[in-house]
């Protein structure tokens, strides 16, 4: 893997599992920025962050109007900051996840960062809490500020690539890990390589017949985290 590869990351059951602060956090800020409750079925999946805004104020009767998606986005990280303690309480780093990200650093060529649903400021928070930070480079990530749509965000890591490398990558030297069928969507609409993990809510026979090129239970073993991952 001596070529220059790109590989990104999902953060929330790819990399970590961060309890159960994310509903408390979403439903308060809901609240503050429409006045409602949160009371209907809301079910994270990988999507973006723009688009989960806008579809759980649609199925409660409100306009997702720009400046209130924006201010509703600003307290849910307000939110979640303020109960980064709680997350590092209850959540947890995925087994292999660390050793993975540890052994994929030391490979030449290998650029490590992020494909997430989450916001920037979010995305940054996760990883901090649970130690990961510093396996990546944040700046050529791509969030879920970035682009309504999970399969526009490769786009942006390979502008970033360009931007703060001066090489610019694209689908055949990048690969996306990821443990949702929008994970290997993105990696397909992008044109780059899939490792799915079975760490989510979606089974290993789902992600496979979804066309990822290869399936793990998890990031445990090592070894076989880098031959997933290296051609």
């Amino acid at each position: 893997m001596a070529e220059p590869l790109l590989v990104l990351w999902d953060i929330d059951h790819t990399l970590i599992d961060a309890g159960s602060v994310a509903r408390p956090a979403y439903a308060t800020a809901f609240q503050k920025a429409t006045g409602l409750v949160l009371d209907q079925p809301w079910q994270f999946d990988g999507r973006t962050e723009l688009a989960a805004a806008t579809e759980v104020m649609r199925i409660h009767g409100v306009e997702p109007v720009a400046d209130l998606v924006a201010a509703f986005i600003e307290l849910l990280t307000l939110e979640l900051r303020a109960r980064a303690a709680d997350m590092a309480a209850n959540g947890y780093v995925l087994p292999g996840a660390a050793d993975a990200l540890t052994a994929l650093g030391d490979v030449p060529g290998v650029r490590q960062s992020v494909l997430t649903g989450n916001l920037y400021p979010l995305a940054v928070l996760k990883m901090e809490v649970f130690g990961l930070d510093h396996h990546v480079d944040f700046r050529l990530g791509a969030y879920g500020g970035d682009a309504f749509e999970r399969t526009d965000l490769p786009a942006y890591a390979f502008d970033r690539t360009e931007q703060h490398l001066g090489y610019r990558h694209s689908g055949p030297d990048t690969v996306i890990v990821g443990d949702t069928l929008r994970d290997i969507a993105t990696a397909h609409a992008a044109g780059a390589r899939v490792v799915a993990v079975a760490t989510g809510a979606t089974p290993a026979p789902a992600l496979l017949a979804a066309g990822a090129d290869v399936v793990l239970p998890d990031l445990s073993d090592t070894t076989a985290v880098l031959r997933a991952i290296g051609r």
